[in-house]
């Protein structure tokens, strides 16, 4: 049954509902409700005017309503007079198609008809730095290698502290915490959940960890690569399939008891799960339209060796075994890990775009290809024959669209309407002059 909103707000104490959506470029968008009107917005939605967000929309069409769902409700730690709570959006009494939750909430049940039900743990890395994003926020934490690195986490304790209070307090199940291989970088850890949970849990992070952050007078940022040289930011993504949502699941259907036949039976991936994989690689390089969402991403992905020796960010289409120098790592059995994705990723879209290219690999009996065993940061010029992924977002947005399947799976409308406003915002990004174009050119 359904959470009664008013009634949680009267048990709770909570006076005040954001009711929010994340449109196509990852913007959390949000209207602050009274707890004494939610009954009527849990009914038919708080109004938005979609053409002032990231939607493909016009001042003309009418009232974009988001309808709260209730079992996403978090009371927020930090706030407890407000509570959060993901809104899946309708116009016109029909689900927007173009809107991320929704393409992620019809993929689900496309999955489901197969009997498939995804799980995902998403590896949230993101920077501390100083308020006006220049530098990093701790001037001591100056390693050439600072991953894991014990006093520079315990310098910034009280941020990393209050936030995974917070997972426990809200039964998120967080396991470790840790400075990470870039300088002011950190990462945080939970439990694997059901695809939208696991999505909703993400987007949540990202605007609890920005707002304890400026609590602390502090910026954090889950840009792709916001400091050069250094590591970027990734957001790995741990998948696995089962019988069943929620608690329900009794068996990983992606699992073997014992090791099998193939390059994926070796590892422990059964053969539907080798399927699933290999839906990933055949669609990989249009994956990273969505994965890898903005010009900056690109910085990560082909990037030059860093400060600390490697980049831990893959650009060619391989898999592996446990060994983090690929785009798919297999580091047991009954799952594997997607490195593709970065911090700037829409966290709807990353389970959305998962569920697609796996399913589509299932009912295509995909073949996930060679697997390679090597480092591919120092042989990796041995491969031969697998794609590279691509240099730039409008590369990655042209084989996207030239993807019919994948868009197909996606949704027409959703697709049509990411490649125009992705490829406006490629448009406008190549009609800034930036300092280097002076610098390289003016005396040419």
């Amino acid at each position: 049954m359904a959470t009664d909103l008013a009634k949680f707000a009267k048990d709770k104490g909570v006076k005040y509902f954001m009711i929010s959506f994340t449109d196509l470029f990852g913007g959390q968008r949000a209207k602050l409700v009274p707890a004494q009107a939610i009954a009527d917005m849990q009914k038919d939605g708080a109004g938005f005017a979609g053409f002032a967000t990231y939607l493909d929309m016009t001042p003309a069409h009418p009232d974009m309503l988001a309808v709260p769902d209730p079992d996403s409700v978090i009371q927020l730690p930090w706030k407890p007079e407000v509570a959060w709570v993901a809104a899946n959006c309708v116009m016109n009494g029909e689900d927007v198609a173009q809107a991320p939750r929704n393409v992620l909430r019809r993929l689900i049940d496309e999955a489901a008809k197969e009997k498939m039900y995804v799980k995902t743990g998403i590896e949230a890395e993101y920077f501390l730095l100083t308020p006006d994003g220049s530098q990093i926020s701790d001037e001591y934490d100056t390693a050439a290698k600072p991953c894991y690195d014990q006093q520079a986490v315990m310098r910034r304790y009280d941020v990393v502290r209050e936030i995974c209070d917070y997972m426990l307090e809200m039964g998120w199940g967080p396991y470790q915490n840790d400075h990470e291989d870039a300088n002011g970088q950190f990462e945080m850890n939970w439990e694997f959940d059901d695809a939208l949970k696991t999505a909703d849990k993400h987007s949540f992070f990202k605007f609890m960890t920005k707002s304890v952050a400026e609590k602390h007078g502090f910026r954090a940022t889950f840009m792709p690569k916001p400091v050069e040289g250094l590591t970027g930011n990734g957001c790995h993504a741990h998948i696995s399939v089962w019988d069943a949502p929620g608690a329900k699941a009794k068996k990983n259907v992606f699992a073997l008891t014992k090791a099998g036949s193939g390059p994926a039976g070796e590892l422990g991936l059964s053969q539907q799960g080798a399927h699933f994989l290999g839906g990933i690689m055949k669609h990989a390089s249009a994956l990273a339209a969505i994965t890898n969402p903005t010009v900056n991403s690109y910085k990560r992905i082909n990037a030059p060796r860093t400060m600390s020796g490697a980049t831990w960010a893959p650009n060619t289409v391989t898999w592996t075994g446990n060994n983090r120098t690929h785009m798919v790592r297999v580091p047991g059995p009954g799952r594997f890990e997607l490195r593709l994705p970065d911090g700037a990723v829409n966290p709807y879209l990353l389970q959305a775009i998962i569920i697609a290219a796996g399913l589509s690999g299932v009912q295509s009996k995909a073949d996930p290809g060679k697997r390679y065993d090597i480092d591919m940061y120092a042989e990796g010029h041995k491969v031969r024959g697998a794609p590279k992924l691509p240099l730039n977002l409008l590369d990655a947005l042209r084989i996207y669209d030239r993807d019919k399947t994948l868009k197909e799976m996606m949704g027409e409308e959703f697709s049509a309407a990411y490649i125009k406003l992705k490829t406006q915002e490629w448009n406008d990004y190549m009609s800034h002059f930036s300092q280097w174009e002076k610098d390289n050119t003016l005396d040419i």
